[in-house]
């Protein structure tokens, strides 16, 4: 037997089992960490869903600016809270399906796709809260899938484009960086 781990384990006694208090710490460690992703994605979801809540308020003007249509709801305020429900159920779909995956990293058509089955779930429940034929049923499901595969694909393009914005990282990690035509040729050589 080792004498280390004879007198550790009589010194874990007398103590009473400090080893037990360091896994809990290790354990509450990993707790914190699974917390901070939660609440990275919780803070994304919401994110995503006040993003498509601006646009789709943004798109509620159109029916009163364009077709003369007024009603007692105010058709912005409408289209917003769907935007953001629309938001937070497509980046709720992300998560499930692709979690492992940031947003820049996904196709287009796969993320229009994400976007569409998100708009076809928001129908059902606006439908479900409504009592209307099968021919509203159709149309909403459509605009709703239609919308939700637009502002995911808008998503996507705005995830891109803030990627290539981003400065490599101040590490010193520069490998990444690309250089522009003039600086490639005056490295080889080719320009003054």
């Amino acid at each position: 037997m080792n004498p280390a781990h004879v007198s550790r384990t009589v010194h874990d006694k007398a103590l009473g089992d400090p080893l037990g208090a360091e896994a809990a710490e290790v354990r509450g460690a990993g707790a914190e960490a699974i917390m901070r992703k939660w609440l990275r994605r919780i803070r994304g979801a919401l994110g995503m869903g006040f993003t498509w809540a601006a646009a789709w308020f943004a798109v509620g003007f159109v029916p009163r600016w364009v077709f003369g249509v007024y009603t007692d709801l105010p058709l912005p305020l409408l289209f917003g809270a769907l935007g953001f429900i629309a938001g937070v159920t497509f980046s709720g779909l992300l998560v499930l399906t692709e979690g492992r995956r940031r947003l820049d990293q996904l196709s287009l058509p796969r993320v229009a796709g994400w976007g569409a089955i998100g708009g076809v779930l928001l129908s059902a429940l606006f439908v479900r809260g409504a009592s209307l034929g099968w021919g509203e049923v159709l149309a909403i499901s459509t605009t709703f899938a239609l919308a939700s595969a637009v502002s995911a694909s808008g998503s996507l393009a705005l995830a891109g484009r803030a990627v290539r914005r981003e400065l490599p990282d101040s590490r010193g990690d520069t490998a990444e960086a690309e250089l522009t035509d003039y600086e490639k040729r005056k490295l080889l050589g080719g320009g003054n």
